[in-house]
């Protein structure tokens, strides 16, 4: 095609009387100055006319995704063609009567030419990958990693090309080749192609996406990932560090995603507070009305004391504890932290909701509180956990239950001092 280009080329400057076959080294190089003048004039035209015209059109545009077009300067690399593009025409023109320095320099300006098309063409997968980001895409598909393996794909198409450009052969003459390359492509990029087999994976599981927080405690990650690329997961740590790891290693070992989590709407609070055995006792008469006067015990007491009542009038000898039903205090207590946590504002009421009793240890008989929050970030989940459990310790008195707590040195030593 560049040769019947240069015929068609050739005969209209003979029409206008140019020579375009000059035999003389001035002729030559008159031609070849010409052509270098046309080149620059056409780049200056293309850049300083069409693309500044473009650019003004982009920028009074409502989109925003051409912005990220101009602002990755896809127009003006693709601009830098038009005079490669006019040298590659009109210099072999002016060297046709010097075969070798025609051929040598045609050869080299196709491979600029392939150079700075593979150029451009990286810019504009920059700036759909830049797109995907701020449109939220890449949460769903690893586009970064489908954009560095055709960045990859079109580096391995320009080198065989180029170098078939250079040897003058057929690119099929190189590519029947690759089959010995294979073990060698193997080893070299071994990393690169098991990320990518490992990005699919990801991708058609969604495993993880950028924004979500993992935790993966054999490469030191707990934070949030940054960047999904063909053989890495850049995940940003809580403590503000960077931790690196392979893609393919998400998929071969285990690891935590927190996204259910933070989609859900619920954060879960999954904690006990062990109470002293010794603590644990019926209620007297006394402490039933005293505690009757509470807000969340006023229908669980009235709904209990009918029930029991009932239940005593038909057992003899009542007086005794062993015959009849009596609360106990650790029973309230449990009856009175779910009615607490039900009537929380910063409970989510459409998830579990547990207050149990676990069995006892030998710090006590524990007392779970199983729950979850309504705002899932962090540290307003941890202040809704502590302005609970705040509360929970600071009850227990009320209900004459005491928090199990291990002898501390200032118990030791002020038994010493009692003996």
């Amino acid at each position: 095609m560049d040769h019947q280009l240069r015929l068609q080329i050739s005969q209209w400057l003979s029409d206008w009387g140019i020579n375009t076959s000059p035999s003389d080294g001035i002729s030559t190089a008159v031609m070849v100055i010409v052509s270098i003048v046309l080149a620059s004039l056409a780049y200056l035209f293309v850049k300083r006319g069409v693309v500044r015209a473009m650019n003004i059109v982009i920028l009074r545009s409502k989109v925003s995704w051409d912005d990220i077009f101009m602002g990755h300067k896809v127009l003006e690399k693709f601009a830098v063609l038009i005079p490669a593009l006019i040298l590659s025409i009109l210099i072999p023109l002016a060297l046709t009567e010097h075969q070798l320095l025609s051929s040598s320099i045609d050869r080299l300006l196709n491979v600029s030419i392939l150079v700075l098309l593979i150029r451009a063409v990286y810019s504009g997968l920059d700036a759909a990958n830049e797109i995907a980001d701020i449109n939220l895409v890449s949460r769903r598909l690893p586009i970064k990693s489908f954009v560095q393996l055709f960045k990859l794909f079109l580096f391995f198409v320009a080198i065989i090309v180029s170098i078939s450009i250079l040897a003058n052969q057929s690119p099929v003459y190189f590519l029947s080749g690759l089959g010995v390359m294979t073990g060698l492509v193997m080893l070299v990029f071994r990393d690169t192609i098991l990320g990518f087999v490992a990005g699919i994976q990801l991708a058609a599981n969604r495993m993880v996406s950028p924004g979500d927080w993992i935790q993966m405690d054999k490469y030191g990650a707990d934070g949030s990932v940054e960047e999904v690329s063909l053989t890495t997961v850049k995940v940003r740590n809580w403590d503000q560090t960077i931790t690196m790891i392979p893609a393919y290693a998400l998929v071969s070992d285990a690891f935590k995603n927190w996204r259910g989590m933070s989609e859900s709407g619920g954060r879960r609070i999954k904690r006990s507070i062990h109470i002293d055995i010794h603590s644990i006792r019926f209620l007297t008469e006394e402490e039933l009305i005293r505690l009757g006067k509470i807000n969340h015990l006023k229908d669980y007491l009235g709904r209990k004391n009918d029930e029991i009542a009932k239940f005593n009038l038909a057992i003899s000898d009542v007086d005794t504890p062993v015959n009849s039903r009596k609360l106990t205090n650790i029973g309230t207590f449990r009856a009175y932290l779910k009615e607490f946590v039900a009537n929380h504002e910063n409970i989510h009421k459409d998830m579990t909701l547990l207050v149990r009793q676990l069995a006892s240890t030998k710090e006590g008989v524990p007392i779970e509180i199983y729950i979850f929050t309504n705002d899932t970030r962090w540290v307003y989940y941890e202040d809704i956990q502590g302005d609970i459990f705040d509360h929970v310790f600071a009850i227990l008195p009320e209900f004459g239950l005491r928090a199990f707590q291990a002898p501390t040195g200032l118990d030791v030593r002020s038994l010493k001092g009692q003996s």
